[in-house]
């Protein structure tokens, strides 16, 4: 939603109303994951895309109807519905799509603390339904439950509050006993970096009743540390920009890490690579990325040691065979594992035939991405189950 709101600062200036559509749910082979959002101001103007297309006409024409009704309405487009094909979404996947005539109450926090490149979390009531009795809630998990003394009339769909970075929830959900728990719910999505669902029961006058809440989690980007200045590494900034993360150059030789040969990087550094990643704060963590690309032992074995210490979620590093196994033999003397050397990528990269730079950098990434999201990175074409799988921090980047 980062990417709208210079568009909806523009509508808002001009005292147009805007819709906003937010995908909330996806099952299969669904387009684009939990959280991409669309807006549609109230003179026909559209920014965003909630499925890369497929259903775009059929949200807009729903934003607009929210608009002049002023409900909000959940709309759900899938393979098994009549108009699939209708609306273009013959993928085999299906999407829930939130649209609200209008923003949420708490869109002026939201805006504030993104643009000031803060953390956050958007929780939003989807739907709220009576259960016909009271069996059901007596077999949900505690957790999962709230008070409702004064049941559930006050939460409605749309509704939203916000967790802001620093730990201040702003806005309600329409209950005191929601709020709580929501509040807890959204800290772990925060520090977990993932958007998603969340239903509870409410218990109180009601025999009782079922609240699905949307928790959007806007984090920092994930982070992407290349270590070593070379050529490689300039192209793997740009293809790594363009996939969402922050890039990090770091090199010992100052003379290579300069700004004017990473114009695209969002931090260069001359130090030594091991001392770098010691002072990284906070550490890096499953969703980041360490490519070390100098293949010299001098400055490969220690920065390798130190990025093994983290929990980074991908570690590779760039070399011949021959490199590789010699770089594979000084890690064991200095004293890694067997185990811990399972999560080294070496020689880095996926076997598409790379040579340039930017084939290179095009290998990396596509290897980054395939261990993030569980993939065994093979042909689409050889596969046999659904081509989306587990979506890894869905939505953490929308």
């Amino acid at each position: 939603m980062r990417e709208l709101m210079d568009d909806i600062a523009t509508w808002r200036a001009a005292g147009l109303e805007v819709a906003l559509a937010r995908v909330v749910g996806t099952e299969g082979s669904a387009p684009r994951p939990a959280g991409a959002a669309m807006a549609v101001s109230s003179d026909g103007r559209v920014a965003g895309s909630v499925s890369g297309g497929c259903v775009e006409g059929a949200v807009v024409a729903a934003a607009t109807s929210a608009l002049r009704t002023r409900r909000p309405v959940l709309e759900r487009f899938g393979y098994s519905d009549e108009d699939a094909f209708a609306v273009g979404l013959s993928c085999g996947g299906a999407v829930s799509v939130l649209v609200s005539p209008g923003l949420p109450g708490c869109y002026d926090e939201l805006e504030e603390a993104l643009r000031a490149g803060e953390t956050a979390v958007l929780v939003t009531v989807v739907s709220a339904r009576e259960e016909p009795g009271a069996e059901g809630a007596a077999e949900v998990a505690p957790a999962r439950c709230f008070d409702a003394p004064d049941g559930v009339a006050g939460v409605a769909p749309g509704a939203s509050a916000l967790l802001l970075g620093d730990g201040r929830f702003v806005g309600s959900l329409g209950a005191p006993g929601l709020d709580g728990v929501a509040r807890r719910d959204a800290a772990g999505m925060l520090s977990s970096g993932s958007s998603g669902l969340a239903s509870y029961t409410a218990l109180g006058r009601l025999p009782s009743a079922v609240v699905e809440v949307f928790f959007h989690t806007f984090a920092q980007p994930p982070r992407m540390v290349v270590l070593g200045a070379v050529d490689f590494a300039a192209a793997l900034c740009r293809q790594a920009k363009l996939l969402g993360y922050r890039v990090s150059v770091c090199d010992a030789r100052a003379v290579f890490a300069t700004r004017e040969r990473f114009p695209t990087a969002d931090e260069v550094l001359a130090d030594r690579p091991e001392r770098y990643l010691a002072s990284l704060a906070p550490p890096l963590g499953p969703r980041d990325a360490v490519c070390v690309l100098t293949h010299e032992a001098r400055f490969d074995v220690p920065a390798i040691l130190a990025a093994l210490a983290t929990p980074v979620g991908y570690l590779g590093a760039l070399g011949s065979r021959r490199t590789t196994a010699d770089r594979r033999r000084r890690l064991l003397e200095a004293g890694a594992s067997e185990l811990e050397l399972e999560r080294l990528h070496a020689p880095i990269g996926l076997d598409i035939g790379a040579r340039t730079p930017e084939e290179t950098a095009l290998a990396i990434c596509a290897e980054v991405v395939a261990v993030q999201n569980d993939r065994p990175a093979g042909r689409l074409a050889d596969g046999k189950g659904p081509i989306h799988g587990r979506l890894a921090a869905e939505g953490a980047r929308n």
